[in-house]
């Protein structure tokens, strides 16, 4: 089985890559925009916003299973970019969809808890209605659209709050921020689950080791939207006491800031983030047996990792 990681130096890519199974399950190519691998390694070159790029790579590269790591992530800057933020979360992903019916390929992919409103009052089922508030959620929202449309074998993945020991990301500021600042003001109305990338490889390698053991009738209900993220809820400001709180028992930082509880309207920012950013994640356990961790535990893999560096 041949299968091609697009966004290999992205945060979700690079884990995919540090993680190792993917490689194991079949002969693995990676890809990013520049050609270039975050460990110095030569791989494909594969800009989403160019198309002929990504389509003369699969047909080069040929792959059995296409798992698309790459995507446009700037929230904020989507608001004035959203042609190109479509172009790559959206139109890129229906050529992948295109090119996988016509040969058979199984395309795994990413999407976003923003292709929600975050109005609502209980965790979101994948069969909820949509209403994206921002660029970057219509983006996505698009993406998922041009899958399904192109009728190829799928899975997209919705996740959310998604942080990794590398990278950019919450995390990683809340750390960088904490060991020069007293106080931090971090929003306390905003709620979901933080979800580490060790979280979203898993479930995704145990999704795909499923639908390769799986006979065609079995694999036409794993087809579709599915929600991963790490159990339980939070906000953004419980997320960051947590994050300070693992840092000094491991003793990462010689301080430990206090923390503010803030309402977004405080903190205002160009994309509108939705409230509640909730998905429920019953689906990955009915299909493939996979029930993901707690959000704190998860965390605190993650804090261990960056503890020993």
């Amino acid at each position: 089985m041949k299968i091609l990681l697009l966004g290999a130096n992205g945060q979700l890519g690079r884990s995919f890559v540090e993680d190792g199974r993917l490689a194991k399950m079949g002969r693995l190519a990676t890809a990013s925009r520049d050609g270039r691998r975050f460990d110095g390694e030569a791989i494909a070159a594969v800009d989403l916003s160019l198309p002929d790029t990504l389509v003369g790579a699969l047909e080069a590269l040929r792959p059995d299973v296409i798992v698309n790591a790459a995507a446009y992530t700037a929230v904020d800057r989507a608001e004035q970019e959203e042609s190109l933020a479509t172009r790559i979360n959206g139109e890129a992903v229906g050529l992948l969809g295109q090119w996988a019916h016509q040969h058979g390929a199984l395309v795994v992919h990413f999407s976003t808890d923003y292709v929600f409103d975050g109005l609502a009052a209980a965790a979101y089922r994948t069969s909820d209605p949509t209403g994206p508030l921002s660029a970057y959620g219509r983006s996505k929202l698009a993406g998922e659209r041009a899958l399904a449309a192109s009728g190829a074998d799928h899975m997209v993945f919705r996740t959310a709050w998604v942080y990794a020991a590398h990278g950019h990301n919450f995390l990683r500021t809340m750390l960088r921020l904490g060991g020069t600042r007293d106080v931090l003001d971090v929003v306390s109305d905003q709620h979901g689950a933080p979800t580490s990338t060790d979280v979203i490889v898993e479930g995704t390698f145990i999704a795909l080791k499923a639908w390769s053991d799986a006979d065609a009738v079995r694999r036409n209900s794993m087809r579709g939207i599915h929600h991963l993220v790490a159990s339980g809820v939070t906000t953004w400001h419980g997320f960051a006491e947590a994050i300070f709180a693992a840092a000094g028992e491991r003793r990462m930082l010689d301080r430990t800031p206090e923390v503010r509880a803030i309402d977004t309207a405080r903190f205002p920012t160009p994309a509108r983030r939705p409230a509640w950013s909730v998905l429920d994640n019953r689906d990955m356990v009915e299909h493939f047996g996979y029930r993901p961790p707690a959000w704190q535990d998860a965390l605190g893999r993650v804090m261990d990792r960056l503890a020993a560096a």
